[in-house]
């Protein structure tokens, strides 16, 4: 049984000491020690008897100033514990209306100083998520269930044949048309047939499917490992013994390196097929000619370049995809912030790491 409330006056120190339980439970009893106290002049309230104190009782505490102050008292709430006087100001300032406290910003420095501890963070965290990876997939190797990589190859490859096919064809006449009016001026339109097949296998093909893949399958991986995190399927895995990396990002990761090689030698093929057409069409560049130039435009090195690419685009598209999702909150809001997040970092991270490829390639002489 919860102690009786209860108020008591000890005029020699000016102490007015409250008792017991002050929650909504006992709120009749508090009510009636209010309207039992008859003292006048300051007082200072002490709560130190006080054993359990919940929003109704921070209200009483409050009204009893009210009343003390129509009788010509006053109630000193100085004395209050941390939480008890915390309480009460909750319960006071939604009374009074008062406004929630301002946000603090801080100043210009402080926001970037807060910024880079956050990346810092996250790409600790990445760091962290690699390692799981690593340690989970070699640990469970021989659970790898094939299946899941075979439907992880379907989705994210067969199923983007379709789009990857007709942006890689468009890409293609648009690099031919925009190049080949300068060279028509020249009389120079065969080497229309040079430009698109450099630029479609060594930098267009992996690069256009690449982001393609960030957003198409990059954006599904997070919402999907999201979602799953959100309804708590991810720790129904982990409560049968499955991590989430072992069902979930290792199939994923090693899918979508195994496809996008694949997936760059289609786009690349259709956008030499685009640019053939447009030759054809505007350059007077025939399909013979244009098929019997191609393989002299190019060293066998410019083909393997695009191939390099790809698994390294696919493992930064896949790795930070899964890491998102895996990093989504307890809210549908959580969701969508993270898969934006995550097809701008991945496509971010592909562009950031084709430029690193063209100058040690460069260096190299390839």
């Amino acid at each position: 049984m919860p102690q009786a409330a209860g108020l008591s006056s000890e005029p020699q120190s000016r102490t007015l000491r409250a008792r017991g339980c002050w929650t909504v439970e006992c709120l009749d009893e508090v009510m009636r020690s209010l309207e039992a106290w008859q003292e006048q002049g300051d007082w200072h309230l002490n709560t130190d008897a006080v054993t359990q104190l919940d929003t109704a009782g921070a209200w009483a505490l409050h009204r009893l100033g009210a009343v003390a102050q129509a009788r010509g008292a006053q109630i000193d709430y100085g004395a209050l514990p941390p939480r008890h006087a915390a309480l009460l100001e909750l319960v006071r300032g939604r009374l009074l209306g008062a406004p929630p406290p301002a946000s603090r910003t801080g100043g210009p420095l402080e926001q970037i100083g807060r910024a880079v501890v956050q990346k810092l963070a996250d790409v600790l965290n990445f760091l962290d998520f690699w390692g799981q990876l690593i340690l989970d997939g070699a640990a469970r190797l021989r659970r790898f269930r094939l299946d899941r990589l075979v439907q992880e190859i379907d989705a994210a490859g067969v199923r983007a044949l379709p789009l990857l096919g007709v942006l890689a064809f468009l890409m293609g006449v648009v690099i031919t048309y925009q190049a080949g009016e300068p060279l028509k001026t020249f009389g120079a339109n065969i080497l229309v047939v040079n430009l698109v097949g450099v630029t479609m296998l060594r930098e267009m093909g992996p690069l256009l499917a690449a982001i393609i893949v960030a957003g198409r399958t990059g954006s599904a991986y997070t919402a999907q490992i999201g979602t799953m995190r959100l309804t708590e399927e991810l720790d129904a895995l982990r409560s049968i013994g499955i991590t989430p990396m072992e069902m979930l990002v290792l199939p994923k990761v090693l899918a979508l390196m195994l496809c996008l090689p694949l997936l760059t030698l289609y786009a690349s093929a259709l956008g030499i097929f685009g640019g053939m057409v447009v030759a054809d069409g505007l350059y007077g560049v025939g399909y013979a000619d244009f098929l019997r130039r191609l393989p002299n435009t190019f060293a066998p090195s410019t083909f393997w370049v695009g191939l390099i690419k790809a698994p390294v685009f696919a493992l930064l598209v896949a790795s930070v995809a899964c890491h998102r999702g895996l990093r989504v909150g307890r809210s549908a809001e959580s969701i969508g912030r993270e898969t934006t997040t995550s097809v701008v970092q991945s496509i971010f991270l592909v562009i950031i790491a084709d430029a690193v490829f063209s100058v040690v390639f460069q260096v190299m002489g390839l």
